[in-house]
């Protein structure tokens, strides 16, 4: 068969989603293919899908093919083997999985959630492998290069084990198992790439070349190696921390055939694993739990009728309408609305929203009386999500919901901060903890911020680079870029010019500037399902936090369903 003129397929990368590891933005990876004309291209973010649908829907718009994958680290149970070799004694290595399928797809969002769901506090995120039992199927797995569990066991000069991890790996990954290469001049891949070539031979298994590409070009090495250095807390003078090649960088397909020229198999190989990964993730309309458990539409329809016809009852009988409004205009314009949400399939959102916020009052919870739009629906003011009479003040209804534009209700509604947590407990025991989540928040690396830690690691003088930080205007609402602050502020740029150091560090900092710093949780945002959670998004745990969180942030969580 003859293999399409493309050559090579970048299988292997690293952007910003792996925090403080990676230090290529979407915006500029897809830049950087496109230049290329690479028809395919995977991201593998280190154990997360951070941005799975975000990249699949970006690259998707610039004609490159999207491969959802992920760098994710497995626990092989065998630590003991290691245990006096100089491996690190926890029998670990990341492998590289893509979906090559939907079902390949659900059980990579189902293994991303395992990896930071099931370690006990403290311990770094992973998958045991017994994980993957079941849960293997429309995976292709990669070995994972240098790091990875054949790797490090041959580097170890544990062979035996080695080729025990690769006798799981093919049981699990059967006719879906490429053994992994990569050529950035590090002596450790010198010396086990024999070892690797001859085991895939042995075994029959298809050779991959990778690249690992961590930033854009040699000219960001160094900004990179200073990001390293953030992450680990160490300082760019130490010998012994954790060091990348120049050679990290994203490729052409050129540059990729020349460096495995004499292996043109492992190269062709990944164009054969792109046409394999026919699937990617797709955005989709909002799945709304049911409120009626196992309930149909008319069920739930009914139940809102109900409730808000009784709750307008009660709250004419509590405060009379004002002179010239008659009750027959309420029940009207009750009537008008029950319509509209049933019409638009939203009865079971209104029940919802009404039912936690009835807990809370029932406990004393202070709730806010609703703000935005949704104080113009009567039903709303009827079943107590909000307390405005909208026919006494002249609200609309069409403000908050129209059939001729479709979308999401949206009730504005504030919980005392205090006990905010009481309603989530509620919301989790009424619906299931395996669907009801928090919402993850990526921080960034700001002016100020980054400022502060490329001169720490660089060794400057705290209270030189603290000087120069507060030089960049304060505008969280507008945040400046260090390049704005630069170019308006003459003392900053008159320090970069006279000092050298001053100039290196703004110089690396606008490198890293912007890019993802850290992952927490909204302060209060929730996501209920109307199935396990991940099943429809991959979830993340916060260490300071109890509870879930959705991989996708706010933006991307509801194109998600």
């Amino acid at each position: 068969m003859t293999q399409p003129s493309v050559g090579f397929v970048h299988l292997h990368v690293h952007t910003s989603f792996s925090l403080r590891e990676g230090a290529l933005t979407l915006g500029k990876l897809l830049a950087l293919a496109r230049g290329d004309d690479q028809p395919a291209l995977a991201i593998t973010a280190t154990n997360n899908l951070f941005g799975a649908l975000e990249f699949s829907e970006k690259a998707a718009k610039e004609g490159i093919q999207p491969i959802a994958g992920a760098q994710l680290t497995l626990d092989f149970g065998d630590a003991g083997l290691f245990s006096t070799r100089g491996e690190p004694a926890h029998g670990r290595g990341p492998v590289v999985l893509l979906a090559q399928d939907e079902v390949g797809y659900e059980n990579l969002m189902y293994l991303a959630s395992r990896a930071w769901l099931d370690p006990e506090a403290g311990d770094l995120p992973h998958v045991r492998l017994d994980r993957l039992e079941g849960r293997s199927a429309g995976l292709i797995c990669l070995t994972g290069g240098p790091d990875g569990p054949l790797d490090r066991a041959l580097a170890a000069g544990r062979a035996e084990a080695a080729a025990a991890r690769l006798t799981r790996l093919q049981a699990l990954f059967a006719g879906r198992l490429y053994v992994e290469l990569q050529r950035h001049g590090l002596p450790t891949e010198r010396e086990v790439e024999p070892k690797l070539i001859m085991l895939a031979y042995e075994r029959r298994l298809p050779l991959v070349a990778t690249n690992e590409p961590y930033f854009a070009a040699l000219s960001d090495h160094e900004a990179h190696d200073a990001l390293i250095c953030i992450a680990e807390g160490a300082l760019v003078s130490d010998g012994s921390r954790r060091r990348l090649s120049p050679e990290h960088r994203f490729k052409t397909r050129a540059e990729m055939l020349a460096l495995f020229a004499d292996l043109p198999e492992a190269c062709a190989n990944t164009v054969e694993v792109a046409m394999r990964c026919a699937y990617r993730p797709l955005t989709r309309k909002p799945i709304l739990p049911r409120f009626v458990a196992a309930g149909r539409e008319e069920e739930e329809a009914a139940e809102l009728r109900r409730q808000a016809e009784e709750g307008l009852a009660a709250r004419l009988a509590a405060h009379p309408p004002a002179p010239g409004l008659p009750e027959e205009e309420y029940r009207q314009r009750l009537a008008f609305e029950l319509d509209v949400i049933t019409t638009m399939k939203f009865p079971g959102y209104f029940l919802i929203v009404a039912d936690f916020i009835k807990f809370g009052k029932s406990k004393g919870i202070p709730v806010g009386p609703g703000r935005g739009s949704g104080a113009g629906s009567l039903v709303a003011y009827a079943l107590t999500i909000t307390d405005l009479d909208p026919l006494r003040f002249g609200l609309l209804f069409e403000r908050f919901l129209n059939p001729e534009r479709v979308s999401m209700p949206d009730f504005d509604i504030d919980f005392c901060q205090t006990r905010r947590d009481e309603v989530i407990a509620y919301v989790r025991k009424r619906y299931g903890a395996d669907r009801v989540a928090q919402i993850i928040t990526f921080g960034s690396f700001l002016a100020r911020g980054v400022m502060r830690n490329v001169g720490r690691v660089f060794e400057m003088p705290l209270g030189q680079v603290d000087k120069l930080a507060k030089l960049v205007p304060q505008n969280p609402a507008n945040p400046v870029t260090l390049k704005q602050a630069i170019d308006t502020e003459p003392r900053l740029k008159e320090a970069a010019e006279t000092d050298e150091r001053v100039g290196r560090m703004l110089q690396v900092a606008q490198t890293l500037e912007g890019l993802y710093s850290n992952a927490s949780t909204h302060a209060a945002g929730i996501v209920i399902g109307d199935r396990p959670l991940h099943e429809l998004v991959p979830l993340y745990r916060d260490p300071k936090s109890d509870m879930p969180a959705t991989q996708f942030n706010m933006k991307w969580v509801e194109p998600a369903g």
